[in-house]
């Protein structure tokens, strides 16, 4: 088995999937492509028969370095898994619910393919860059490309620690891929991406103590500030999911971006878990508040100008792709089948109407 790739629990259907480089070490660098598909027939074709083809890719350019770590995950979006795969189709996947509250907004922006690229050179994020899009480029259209860096001591560049509370080992399988729940997707997950722009120069007229605030953490020695002096709208406080008693976690592996001549300053968000509503609800924590009104004060400071929900397949189910795509009656049935409005606004509520938690992922 390579080493990028990770067995998923077995669910009670006797299933078994491999998953995607999901779990990949941080590494210094990372390449964040998001695409969409052109409409014709032979786009879909083309991107279809990519998909078992690219774990051969990956594997050509990590042999020029195989200490490096490179990796990739490669992510559908709603509307393109109806063209590509048709049915069955995974059970929470829908376009990205944009959120408006007040002068906070997460945007819902075009997505169709994701593909997060790592490794410890970015020599080698763009040799594999370069390589997919050779073979997919005349299929699709780029619509965002960042290139994410590791930034001291990974903190991000508003100057505290990023990723801390990531599960590891059994508990980061269990919070990211998907089980029984959706047998025939074990081994998935759902990725939500969304590129952040910040005022860096706001960020930094703040006192460092104001900053702690915001955060909900010291920012030299990234300890959790005690609940008795932290606010309930701190970020890590609004970011925290309890049901049943027990942290419902997600992995992230957020990187910093920028361009120091153009005053562009930004964090790229990614966060894989077992449903999506998880991430989700964290959003609508952040930007409508919980309650509604104690909102993420970061957002201040902090722009989402992008935003994307992907389904992250099996590497076991991109290897059994072939070209032939999903036919009009089965787009036309899951049509049907899913939700006649899925992107979201919620002005008035403060809700996203995604309900509880409870019910969407098993705990152990």
């Amino acid at each position: 088995m390579d080493s990028d790739l990770i067995s998923a629990p077995e669910p009670t259907s006797g299933m078994r999937g491999v998953a995607q480089a999901v779990f990949s070490p941080l590494t210094r660098a990372a390449i964040f492509l998001v695409a969409t598909i052109k409409s014709g027939p032979d786009d879909l074709a083309t991107t279809r028969s990519f998909c078992g083809d690219l774990a051969a890719l990956i594997r050509a350019v990590e042999f020029r370095d195989i200490e490096a770590g490179l990796s990739c995950v490669m992510g559908f979006g709603s509307e393109a898994w109806d063209r590509l795969f048709g049915l069955p189709r995974p059970a929470n996947l829908h376009v990205f619910r944009e959120i408006r509250a007040g002068r906070r907004h997460a945007v819902s922006t075009p997505g169709d393919l994701l593909f997060h690229i790592r490794a410890k050179r970015m020599d080698l994020c763009f040799e594999l860059a370069t390589q997919i899009m050779a073979r997919i480029g005349d299929a699709v259209s780029p619509v965002d490309e960042v290139h994410g860096f590791r930034y001291f001591d990974d903190r991000d560049l508003i100057g505290f620690v990023d990723g801390t509370e990531n599960p590891r080992g059994e508990a980061a399988m269990g919070a990211v891929l998907i089980n029984e729940e959706d047998a025939a997707f074990a081994g998935g997950s759902y990725v939500i991406v969304q590129k952040y722009l910040h005022d860096v120069a706001g960020w930094n007229s703040l006192s460092t103590e104001e900053q702690e605030r915001i955060i909900g953490r010291t920012k030299l020695s990234d300890i959790e500030l005690d609940d008795s002096i932290k606010p309930t709208s701190a970020h890590n406080a609004l970011t925290t999911i309890v049901e049943d008693g027990k942290e419902i976690k997600i992995l992230r592996d957020n990187m910093p971006f920028g361009r120091a001549g153009s005053g562009e300053f930004g964090t790229y968000f990614i966060g894989y878990s077992r449903s999506p509503r998880t991430i989700e609800q964290m959003l609508e924590n952040m930007f409508v508040g919980r309650p509604p009104g104690n909102y993420d004060r970061l957002l201040d400071f902090s722009r989402a100008v992008t935003g994307n929900l992907f389904f992250v397949p099996s590497a076991t189910f991109l290897e059994g792709v072939t070209e032939e795509p999903a036919s009009t009656a089965q787009i036309a049935a899951m049509r049907m089948a899913v939700e006649p409005t899925p992107s979201t606004t919620r002005e008035n509520d403060g809700s996203l109407g995604i309900g509880s938690l409870k019910g969407d992922i098993p705990h152990e």
